[in-house]
């Protein structure tokens, strides 16, 4: 248990390394906040909490029962969660924008978890690779968005 951190943990860390690399600017762990959220994103006024599967009883195969001992552990992994569910609350009544990436999206890292990411930070953008949206229409190069533009506003 003396190996367990609640910060700088690996799936943070892939978190933060990646938007650090994106130009994305961020604090850690700001004190003054409800639940000490792991990344806050002034500039967005969003936050990004990484959750471990296993300590905030996410519905996957990493978030396995204990076997022993299961009156504590049910008891601290239900208070973990509720106390999770309170602090996004407080945040959001703030006027924060709150995410939550679970360690399993974090193992198995793809396009989406960046997707997602991105959406949260620029809602109403659309991040598709090789691909471009103009409405309904999946335009392949960016020649076909400038004339699809021009064709729009003519």
């Amino acid at each position: 248990m003396s190996q367990i951190h609640s910060k700088d943990t690996k799936p943070e860390m892939l978190v933060r390394k990646w938007l650090w690399s994106r130009g994305y600017r961020y604090r850690l762990h700001k004190k003054d906040l409800p639940g000490r959220p792991d990344i806050v994103l002034a500039k967005y006024k969003s936050i990004i909490f990484v959750h471990g599967c296993f300590w905030h009883c996410h519905n996957c195969k990493y978030a396995s029962e204990p076997k022993t001992n299961k009156d504590f552990w049910n008891k601290k992994l239900g208070d973990n969660k509720k106390r999770d569910k309170k602090n996004i609350e407080k945040l959001v009544n703030r006027g924060w924008f709150v995410l939550v990436i679970w360690e399993c999206e974090i193992k198995r890292w793809n396009f989406e978890i960046e997707s997602k990411i991105l959406k949260f930070l620029h809602p109403g953008v659309l991040f598709f690779k090789q691909e471009f949206y103009f409405g309904d229409t999946i335009l392949e190069d960016i020649d076909n968005v400038a004339e699809k533009r021009e064709t729009y506003h003519s």
